[in-house]
């Protein structure tokens, strides 16, 4: 996205549309229906998880099962790992920990290993080797990982290292589906997360259409602050300056929706989703939320329009520091209140 950087320097001279931050005030000021809410929010992701989740892990399971196939296929079966494997295929590393006995953490590897953090997080994010890292260093760092996948491989699994010969089709699946169960097993929370996101984003969009908004959609949408009245979009980024320095940097968006009461140039309601398996998760999350409020308040004015929508595990520990930093709530179990954020 192009950052109109006029645009954003008299938004941040001038605040959002409300002038009132606590008349858009839906859940944050009524702590004595928190703990209703909770109970119902719960059930609600209990509900969806029962029924949805374990599909969701199917179909993401099937597509790792044939990654990691392909990956076998692209390392001779595991039975040459070295640096020049490891140097065309970087990002083969998360299916050789899981190959593995007992399976690898990354920052396990590291230290086993004694290789830079960085190198492994380059490889299995950006599927490529630092740019900065010699070849020379980079080398060495690939043999000592390579050292260490090889006294470790699990026999359990790679039934033909011991052999010494090709694997039976057979044999070849079943290793694959394995470490796919594993590598699925270590991202577990991180593809059900997803999964709920998708379904929120979902949620939100009927209701809004339902209202008379219309999506714009990736190659309609301009920018943020150049949405039509009744409008909305997701995933967007909204460009906000770092309180102290020059530097700007992009916050991104789950919903962003321009009421239809608003005026050209407006600023839009922002909206994020989010959702909780357990209530130990929450407590790790909720400065996330307030990080980016200071950031937008910094940069828009103390009543830039900012909501969470929730569904799951949150507790008053969670809504309490979310309300003291003003920010507000609509539970996705009464999606209803999204009218008063002014829809």
């Amino acid at each position: 996205m192009v950052i109109d950087v006029v645009s954003l320097t008299m938004r941040a001279t001038r605040s959002p549309q409300r002038t009132d931050n606590q008349a858009m005030a839906v859940n944050r000021d009524k702590p004595d229906r928190w703990k209703v809410d909770i109970a119902q929010s719960v059930d609600m992701y209990n509900d969806w998880f029962l029924e949805f989740a374990p599909d969701a892990y199917r179909r993401t399971r099937v597509q790792t099962t044939s990654d990691v196939e392909a990956a076998l296929k692209a390392t001779a079966n595991l039975t040459g790992i070295g640096v020049a494997l490891l140097r065309a295929n970087p990002g083969v590393l998360p299916t050789l920990r899981m190959a593995t006995c007992p399976p690898l953490a990354a920052d396990r590897l590291v230290g086993l290993a004694g290789v830079r953090p960085n190198l492994v997080k380059v490889m299995e994010k950006d599927k490529k080797l630092p740019s900065r890292m010699s070849q020379q260093e980079a080398d060495m760092a690939l043999g000592r990982i390579a050292a260490v996948i090889q006294k470790m491989a699990d026999p359990d699994i790679l039934v033909w290292l011991e052999r010494r010969n090709a694997p039976s089709g057979q044999e070849q699946y079943r290793a694959a589906t394995i470490i796919a169960d594993r590598l699925c097993g270590a991202v577990a929370n991180p593809i059900i997360r997803n999964a709920q996101e998708g379904r929120q984003l979902a949620a939100i969009e009927a209701w809004l259409k339902e209202e008379g908004y219309a999506h714009l959609s990736a190659g309609e949408r301009k920018s943020y602050d150049n949405m039509p009245p009744g409008t909305f979009s997701f995933r967007m980024n909204v460009p906000a300056e770092q309180e102290g320095t020059a530097r700007q940097v992009n916050i991104p968006i789950d919903a962003v929706i321009m009421p239809k009461t608003s005026r050209l140039g407006d600023f839009p309601l922002l909206i994020e989703a989010k959702s909780a398996g357990d209530f130990t998760n929450v407590k790790k999350r909720r400065k996330e939320e307030a990080a980016k409020m200071s950031l937008l308040r910094h940069t828009y004015g103390e009543d830039v329009r900012y909501a969470l929508f929730l569904c799951g595990y949150f507790d008053s520990g969670y809504l309490g520091y979310e309300a003291a930093e003003g920010i507000d709530w609509v539970w996705e179990h009464r999606i209803g209140d999204l009218k008063e954020l002014g829809l």
